[in-house]
């Protein structure tokens, strides 16, 4: 199997490949960003003519947390919206067998009913403080139901929850919340500081899931057959949501890592920030009853996640 996995750098496209390099008889076609800018129509179109892959998974993606949503909204829904059209429509013209394309759960309203399911897209506001990039997530789900539906093409949608592990992004202001609070924490450590300092109340409900576990969720999903894919769903209902099934609130998960890091001060959290989303969990029934579980619980994934992080910096 000859397989494109766009975003291959970063910690979901690294954990897919781990994932397929675990059989020998995949040949793995990968570029960095110096190689192939996504962004460029005609380098995608050009480089996808000329490998022909039978699968791409798309990971490939301008991401990050609540503070660099709110000061790059330009720069999260435009190069989002390249990226997934550019590489959907020549996957398209190509003729690639299969495509597997990777959304969020911010693709749902903000006051959506819990657990989420994939029905509720596109039935209330999203959250402003991400909104252009669950729009620009939301098109590429649509760019892949449009496609299957006027091309009969099998371009498929995986929408995780909240992910943590290998590769994750540990940048203080740009990162998400575990390898944000994993830095913080593990800083305040090595600098004997009193207190560590988090944005809001610390009362809103997040649920994770290791990076593994949606790699192997990722290629459950991409070698199903197509009627398996559509089980109990409408044929237009593109989209399979994978989450962890288990959720616990900011300032729970500030306490573990705190263990994790051995961090022994005190925790303070600042209630004039924003918090997000009250709460945010999958339903993941569908690609349960699919056939796939999730295997590394949050305070396993958490050390391996601590690990990474000291062997990375």
């Amino acid at each position: 199997m000859k397989i494109y996995i766009a975003g291959h750098k970063g910690m979901v496209g690294s954990a897919i490949a781990r994932q397929l390099k675990a059989d020998p008889e995949n040949i793995i076609i990968q570029r960095t960003h110096a190689e192939l800018d996504l962004t460029n129509q005609c380098a995608v179109d050009d480089f996808l003519e000329k490998e022909k892959p039978e699968q791409i998974y798309l990971s490939a993606a301008k991401v990050g947390g609540i503070q660099a949503n709110n000061k790059y909204p330009a720069d999260f829904i435009y190069q989002n919206l390249m990226i997934e059209a550019n590489i959907i429509h020549a996957a398209y013209v190509n003729n690639v067998n299969k495509l597997l394309f990777l959304g969020s759960s911010c693709i749902y309203p903000r006051k959506v009913s819990q657990p989420m399911n994939e029905n509720a897209l596109l039935t209330g506001k999203l959250e402003s403080t991400n909104e252009p990039y669950a729009i620009a997530k939301i098109a590429g789900i649509k760019l892949c139901e449009s496609y299957n539906r006027q091309y009969q093409t099998d371009f498929r949608s995986i929408m995780p929850t909240n992910l943590y592990g290998p590769g994750d992004n540990y940048h203080l202001e740009n990162s998400h919340v575990i390898p944000a609070l994993i830095r913080r924490f593990h800083e305040a450590k090595e600098k004997s500081l009193p207190e560590v300092k988090i944005w809001g109340s610390g009362e809103p409900l997040r649920e994770f899931l290791y990076v593994d576990d949606l790699a192997s969720a990722c290629v459950h999903l991409m070698n199903l057959e197509y009627e398996d894919y559509l089980l109990n769903t409408e044929p237009m209902l593109n989209h399979i949501n994978v989450g962890s099934g288990k959720e616990l609130t900011i300032r729970q998960l500030a306490e573990k890592i705190a263990i994790v890091t051995q961090y022994k001060g005190s925790i303070d959290f600042d209630k004039s920030k924003p918090d997000g989303t009250y709460r945010k969990l999958m339903d993941s029934t569908r690609i349960n009853n699919l056939g796939w579980q999730p295997r590394i619980g949050l305070e396993e994934g958490l050390v391996l996640a601590y690990n990474d992080f000291l062997k990375s910096n």
